[in-house]
């Protein structure tokens, strides 16, 4: 399956290089999650612009018979994907993490002043 799940990231992403779309110039791909019958696969994005997170998901759900049709021609499986789009959670956790860890730096020079 990671394969698989490597593979598609690789065929989704170039294909979304070629798109042009604006809503998906800052878009990148992080990972995909197959399910084991291949059947279904939701692919998680970053976005750079914070509020370009919606208009990026609705930019690929309307493209997503593209990217399926992309992926049908380049890759040799038994069923192409129904796709799915979603936040990766992982990076807007650590963006989350990262704003928390500012607010305490900046408290403490605050503090310190």
């Amino acid at each position: 399956m990671l394969k698989v799940n490597s593979t598609l990231r690789e065929v989704i992403a170039e294909e979304i290089e070629r798109m042009s779309d604006s809503r998906l110039e800052m878009v990148s791909i992080t990972a995909v999650d197959t399910a084991p019958n291949l059947r279904h696969a939701v692919v998680y994005i970053d976005v750079l612009e914070r509020e370009g997170h919606e208009p990026a998901l609705d930019a690929l759900t309307g493209a997503a018979k593209r990217l399926q049709s992309a992926i049908a021609s380049q890759v040799r499986m038994k069923y192409t994907p129904q796709l799915e789009f979603a936040i990766d959670p992982g990076v807007v956790g650590g963006q989350r993490i990262d704003a928390i860890l500012r607010s305490i730096r900046e408290g403490e020079l605050e503090n310190n002043e």
